[in-house]
């Protein structure tokens, strides 16, 4: 028995089963402190395993998953995965629960479990508080964090007691005994906090810095499903700056989506995730549309750039893709002074469009328009940075570092 349809992953931001108090995940929406959940779990009864699953809506989970595997995130070391694999906690689906699933070391869950800490001796046979596990995980795209999901679904008597994270920056690509040499200095992000089992345990972060790595610590052993760590990606301008040519609105530069008309199947942020989409729902589908409206993405560049080159994508959306699709372009975060760069043109299902604009669009936002609804899988905007756009970029740079 497997979990795949009957909750979402809450790192998502997705419709789920809840077991949340209504004032509890109203508080969770108005954007104060996440819901905090505590204690043991019932054990699992049959039947739906996600039906008793512990959850709220969670204000920063809009933002992107600086932790997500497409943009090269990775648990690169833990100091102990007796019973279930690091790498399991950054699998972008929901983690899953077969009950009859065990193997040599005992029942395998999809997360990370280490094994249960002993004490020194006869009696002393209890950990002692400093005693914990850690894992240590390379974010995708370096950038300043505004939350964390730590997830310990169907860990119902296996969870840690308390969860703590800590952060760093550390340029290139350092191994595990460079990050944990004593020159390294770490911030602590979410202090040691107990944490509830199969359940979404949300942090808030307010810290105005920019890391490139994170040490996730369970107190003092015990297993997580899964980790998202929501934010802003912080590019470094250094290396956007000897590209030439980039695109201007994907995700690993610093692109994001600030708003779109609609996300009932699909997050509009699919359209900037790097590679081309790999099944329909990689890319952002709209509900079909019974009015004489139409569907739209709104953009916020890396920022201000000169665009000259795009690609509107809708591989794998074969019945489903948009009809037309007209894109536009603003320089400023505030206004409707859009200028139309790209008219409204026919798009063919499961193909990539590309398209060379007569000349070079400067602005800071875009939006797509489709037509009247549908999906698109990807949209890529290649350009470069005016020199206005470089000086603030580098400038938000050294701020945050």
């Amino acid at each position: 028995m497997t979990a795949q349809n009957s909750a979402q992953d809450p790192a998502r931001n997705t419709t789920q089963t809840q077991a949340v108090q209504p004032e509890a995940r109203a508080e969770a929406q108005a954007g104060a402190a996440p819901v905090r959940f505590t204690g043991d779990a019932k054990p699992y009864g049959g039947g739906d395993p996600y039906a008793d699953y512990r959850t709220a809506d969670f204000p920063f989970t809009g933002l992107v998953d600086l932790a997500d595997r497409r943009l090269g995130a990775g648990v690169i070391a833990a100091n102990d995965e007796f019973f279930a694999e690091r790498e399991n906690l950054l699998k972008p689906e929901p983690a899953e629960f077969d009950p009859e699933h065990f193997g040599h070391k005992g029942k395998v869950m999809d997360g990370w479990e280490t094994r249960r800490r002993r004490g020194t001796g006869a009696d002393t046979p209890h950990p002692v508080d400093q005693d914990h596990d850690w894992a240590l995980v390379r974010l995708g795209a370096p950038g300043v964090v505004r939350g964390l999901v730590i997830d310990t679904a169907h860990f119902r008597g296996n969870y840690p007691q308390a969860v703590s994270v800590e952060a760093t920056a550390v340029a290139g690509s350092p191994s595990p005994e460079e990050l944990l040499a004593d020159d390294v200095e770490w911030t602590v992000i979410v202090p040691r906090t107990a944490v509830g089992g199969h359940a979404a345990n949300g942090f808030t972060v307010d810290t105005d810095r920019r890391f490139t790595h994170l040490r996730v610590k369970q107190h003092p052993d015990g297993g997580i499903a899964r980790l998202r760590v929501y934010g802003e990606v912080v590019p470094d301008p250094a290396w956007l700056g000897v590209l030439g040519a980039f695109d201007v609105v994907a995700l690993e530069n610093g692109g994001l989506v600030e708003d779109a008309s609609d996300r009932f199947y699909s997050p509009a942020t699919n359209t900037i995730q790097p590679g081309r989409s790999r099944k329909m729902d990689d890319g952002w589908e709209t509900r079909r549309r019974r009015d004489k409206g139409n569907d739209w993405i709104r953009y916020r560049l890396v920022e201000q750039s000169a665009i000259r080159a795009v690609e509107i994508d809708t591989a794998y959306l074969k019945g489903n893709s948009a009809g037309w699709a007209a894109l536009s372009l603003r320089d400023g975060a505030e206004g409707d002074d859009w200028t139309e760069v790209l008219p409204r043109t026919r798009l063919q299902p499961d193909t990539n469009h590309r398209f060379v604009l007569p000349e070079a669009a400067v602005g800071t936002h875009v939006r797509i328009d489709i037509y009247p609804d549908g999906g698109i899988s990807r949209l890529r905007l290649f350009g470069s940075l005016t020199d206005e756009g470089a000086k603030r970029l580098a400038a938000r740079h050294d701020e945050l570092s």
